[in-house]
């Protein structure tokens, strides 16, 4: 017989937009292209859920766009604040037990990527 149950952890990757974020003065005045990664780990969720209705699981289509919303909102300088800031909100979504967030700035060196990753919550 097999477990009706598993751990759930819904995967956004390589979620790529223009957020007000930075602290050079080109950063302040124009957006700066940046990649989220997230993982929300949802806990233990029936392998099959109640129905097939959207309703009854957490909606990916909200939890992108929380992450759009929460980056672009208001100009931040710091990659820390703005990884804070979205790792609290999307903590804050029914059903979430720990959030692990990963930021990178696309364009702020010619020969590298800058990134934080925050993890929060019960893993």
């Amino acid at each position: 017989m097999y477990n009706a149950a598993g751990t759930q952890i819904l995967t956004l990757t390589g979620l790529r937009f223009d957020a007000n974020l930075g602290i050079l003065a080109h950063e302040k005045t124009m957006p700066q292209p940046i990649q989220v990664d997230a993982e929300l780990h949802l806990g233990t969720q029936p392998l099959h859920p109640r129905d097939d209705d959207i309703l009854h699981v957490l909606d990916y289509r909200k939890v992108r766009q929380i992450i759009i919303d929460e980056c672009t909102a208001e100009h931040v300088n710091l990659l820390e604040t703005l990884i804070g800031k979205l790792s609290a909100r999307l903590m804050l979504l029914p059903g979430v037990l720990g959030v692990r967030v990963k930021i990178a700035k696309l364009e702020i060196f010619d020969d590298c990527e800058v990134a934080i990753r925050s993890e929060t919550g019960q893993w």
